[in-house]
């Protein structure tokens, strides 16, 4: 069975609160005494994802 690929389309403000959110995550989960794998997991793909360009156009 084939994966779906999902995108999202972040502006800096976006992608800047996106990071603080997980981090402020891991750091709940840290005080809590639980695993933060998966928040690892997701902060690493998400710093390491390509980052493209576009230009949005409003009709």
């Amino acid at each position: 069975m084939k994966q779906k690929d999902y995108y999202i389309y972040l502006d800096e403000q976006e992608y800047s609160q996106v990071i603080q959110s997980l981090i402020a995550l891991k750091n709940d989960l840290i005080a809590q005494g639980r695993y933060t794998d998966a928040v690892d997991d997701v902060l690493i793909k998400f710093t390491k994802a390509r980052k493209k360009k576009i230009t949005v156009q409003y009709i």
